[in-house]
């Protein structure tokens, strides 16, 4: 190799630089590999001389086609600056509004009651991308057949959880509200199932429901005669074994929860106050 010849491939200016990399990319046809198409481009420009090869080209993520290059062996330390990616807005995170509405321990094991609500979505391309939220997240109410039947309502779904591995808990509860849904005076609508709710056979001690937002007081009664008065709480901390009614601010019921002492079941639940 002539002393011409190392010149011209070693001591390439930015200017030579930048031209290779712009002729290197009209040859990508953005693909399935896109990395690919550029080492497939500079194989068929070897008879050019052009030293393809010696750079590290990979395609910046994104649809804007530009070129990342390190810096060419024997360049000097020049670097070609690749061109930014546009700016992109994320799409919402559909999540759940998540409201612990009670916890404790019983009998050394840890329990927990949780609240998820879904916000209505306003159309049924809306609703569609709701209704796959809410399948990851294992919560379908009985009564949506379709995407549809999401559209200006509200979805749902309390979760009982037991032991310390249950992290996502079983489904106790689950339903679909509207803007016209409300509960007033003593209306209460509630659920016992055993504190643990995979064994089927034990006794109905934990009791779930919910109310008017404008109840006070709910009175649990058990089958051995006792009762445990549930109010409205004070501040949004759970502490263990707190019992109380809350409110979460997207759901158009308050929540209750009563656990029965051990060794007694449900019995009866009203709104007393």
């Amino acid at each position: 190799m002539t002393n011409a010849d190392r010149e011209f491939d070693h001591g390439m200016t930015d200017r030579d630089i930048a031209f290779l990399l712009a002729d290197a990319a009209s040859a990508v046809e953005i693909g399935t590999a896109p990395t690919q198409a550029v080492i497939r481009g500079g194989r068929r420009r070897r008879a050019r001389r052009w030293a393809v090869t010696a750079a590290t080209a990979v395609l910046v993520a994104g649809s804007t086609g530009a070129l990342a290059v390190t810096a060419l062996p024997g360049d000097g330390g020049h670097r070609v600056v690749p061109a930014s990616p546009p700016a992109t807005t994320p799409g919402p995170v559909l999540e759940p509004d998540r409201t612990t509405l009670a916890l404790g321990t019983d009998q050394g094991t840890p329990w927990r009651v949780t609240l998820d609500v879904w916000p209505a979505p306003r159309d049924e391309t809306e609703a569609q991308a709701l209704l796959g939220a809410m399948t990851t997240y294992g919560e379908f109410p009985a009564d949506v057949h379709q995407a549809s039947d999401l559209v200006g309502r509200s979805a749902y779904t309390v979760r009982e959880s037991y032991g310390d591995g249950d992290t996502l808990g079983t489904s106790v509860s689950e339903g679909l509200t509207s803007p016209a849904d409300r509960m007033a005076g003593t209306d209460l609508d509630s659920v016992a199932i055993p504190v643990d709710p995979d064994i089927p056979g034990r006794p109905q001690r934990l009791v779930i429901g919910h109310v008017a937002r404008t109840a006070e007081e709910v009175t649990c009664t058990w089958k051995n005669g006792t009762t445990t008065k549930v109010h409205r709480a004070t501040s949004a901390d759970i502490n263990s074994d707190d019992q109380t009614i809350r409110t979460p601010a997207t759901s158009p019921y308050a929540w209750f929860v009563c656990l029965a002492p051990e060794g007694t079941a449900f019995e009866s639940v009203a709104v007393t106050q």
